[in-house]
């Protein structure tokens, strides 16, 4: 079997895909990617915490226009996980407003996003409507 490294460092891989953020240990804020000082008390040291593996949309946009070689259209949106915002793009789902909405209740899901020359794969992740 090829080797799977996660796209971001805050996707952890394994029987149980989440993510992981970095939480202030003064107030409890969470953030994606590393951190000096919590934007919202100032503190400085940080814990790592799973994060929920299903939420809420609560902002979502649908683009039509990006980078060559991206496809469009896709959903980018902001997912409530529990009290943690997540940005991600919504997959599976059909990228029109009669199947996006707002409190859409959706779920983690890792996606392949491509191999390299020596087999390791890249994984990402996005969120999908829960059934």
């Amino acid at each position: 079997m090829s080797e799977q490294v996660p796209l971001v460092d805050y996707l952890v891989l394994g029987d149980a895909p989440h993510l992981e953020a970095n939480e202030c240990t003064s107030c409890g804020a969470r953030f994606f990617g590393r951190r000096n000082a919590c934007a919202s008390c100032s503190g400085s040291t940080f814990a790592r915490a799973a994060v929920a593996t299903e939420g809420e949309v609560k902002a979502f946009t649908i683009v039509s226009f990006a980078a060559p070689g991206v496809d469009v259209p896709f959903v980018a949106a902001l997912i409530d996980c529990d009290g943690t915002s997540v940005g991600a793009n919504l997959v599976n789902v059909e990228p029109d407003p009669e199947h996006v909405h707002l409190g859409m209740k959706v779920q983690l899901v890792t996606t392949s996003v491509g191999t390299d020359s020596a087999g390791t794969e890249a994984i990402g992740f996005g969120f999908q409507p829960v059934d």
